[in-house]
């Protein structure tokens, strides 16, 4: 298992829902963290909280769907002058539940990709070349196991699209030390997944980053976090090294 102590660490949705509990956990475990909200403002909450715990901290905001915010983002980010070595892609949005779903229209899935895929992929081309060149990296998109209900055609669609860019990216760093994986809360009591949803926010922590924690040179995997709910970060890190492999064959 790999430590992250003084390790720079971007987590986007960082102000509220898993985004949140994962900022606090990664500070726990020493990495420094540059957190994303919509504005800085939104951010200022879990900045005080975790540099209470004795890690640096900066706070950027972007708006997701604006791929020009974006961009600005991670130009700032590289002015700050640190070396982003962990990405935790969380930030995503959940546009709409249609239930006349052959109204769908056309911005349920216009707006659900620029959040949930394009903007991973602008980040993770961006601090990728980095890590391969320093010869270490963890990326963690964050997708959904939801599936079969039209309902929901935008968000879902957007999320197999970024599986389909995890793993195809993944493939070409897998055996190296810098992994591509996905990770997925499952359905949690968040702002996004509502308050009927059958799991606590907590139930994520540690599954959620386990992926930043594995040592095996492994990328492409679904390590969703319910599968290693109530575990310590210790014991899931050992059962995603020993049950999931990744899916490119021998």
């Amino acid at each position: 298992m790999i430590q992250v102590k003084g390790k720079w660490t971007l987590i986007t949705g960082a102000s509220r829902g898993i985004g949140y509990l994962t900022a606090l956990f990664m500070a726990k475990q020493g990495a420094n963290l540059i957190l994303h909200a919509r504005s800085k403002a939104n951010a200022q909450k879990v900045l005080d909280e975790v540099k209470a715990l004795g890690v640096e901290a900066y706070a950027v905001g972007a708006e997701l769907t604006d791929l020009s915010q974006v961009e600005a983002m991670l130009q700032e980010i590289d002015s700050l002058g640190v070396q982003v070595d962990i990405v935790l892609n969380n930030a995503g949005l959940q546009i709409a539940y249609r239930t006349e779903y052959f109204s769908t229209p056309a911005s349920d899935y216009t707006e659900s990709f620029k959040i949930n895929t394009i903007a991973p992929a602008m980040i993770m081309y961006h601090f990728l070349p980095g890590m391969i060149e320093r010869g270490f990296g963890r990326i963690l998109n964050t997708t959904s196991g939801i599936r079969l209900e039209p309902q929901q055609a935008g968000y879902s669609a957007s999320k197999a699209a970024l599986d389909k860019i995890t793993i195809d990216l993944g493939s070409t760093v897998e055996g190296t030390d810098v992994m591509i994986n996905l990770t997925d809360p499952g359905w949690c009591r968040t702002d996004l997944g509502g308050p009927h949803a059958p799991n606590a926010p907590e139930s994520a922590i540690p599954g959620i980053v386990v992926g930043v924690f594995v040592d095996d040179k492994k990328s492409g995997r679904y390590l969703g976090a319910q599968n290693f709910a109530g575990m310590t970060l210790e014991e899931g890190v050992a059962k995603a090294e020993r049950d999931f492999d990744s899916p490119y064959g021998k």
